[in-house]
């Protein structure tokens, strides 16, 4: 068995439910060459670098999978025939990475940053801080 890390970039019309469902797919494919899927990440909407067959936005997904050649080759094959898939990518890795993907932590960073706003009256900067959502009192 060798590893991977595939992603894939589906078009912005489709649900995030359809994601689902191909990305479910996907992995049945996977473990039916005797493979596994070890980590999915959702990395959600995105906007594109550059246009797409028309599309400027897409949903980016992740697989580790560990597989024989011959399923990755077939994952590879099904995603191209498929017009709801814009882009797909597999990388052989030495090792999988069970840790969140540079993709999921820059939207994790982003929800934490801080900034500065201008207050008109005072005509001062105050520093305002944003709290991630999860945190309750």
């Amino acid at each position: 068995m060798r590893y991977y890390e595939t992603v894939f970039i589906a078009r912005q019309d489709v649900t995030s439910a359809q994601v689902e469902t191909m990305t479910q797919h996907y992995t049945s494919v996977i473990k039916n060459h005797g493979g596994e899927v070890t980590k999915t990440e959702f990395c959600g909407l995105r906007s594109l670098a550059y246009p797409i067959k028309k599309n400027k936005k897409g949903h980016y997904v992740l697989l580790n999978v560990a597989v024989k050649p011959e399923g990755i080759a077939e994952v590879e094959r099904q995603m191209k025939l498929s017009e709801d898939v814009l882009r797909y990518l597999s990388v052989r890795v030495d090792a999988l990475d069970n840790n969140p993907s540079a993709l999921m932590q820059q939207r994790h960073y982003r929800e934490d940053f801080q900034r500065r706003d201008f207050d008109e009256e005072d005509g001062e900067v105050e520093d305002l801080v944003v709290l991630p959502t999860d945190i309750t009192e």
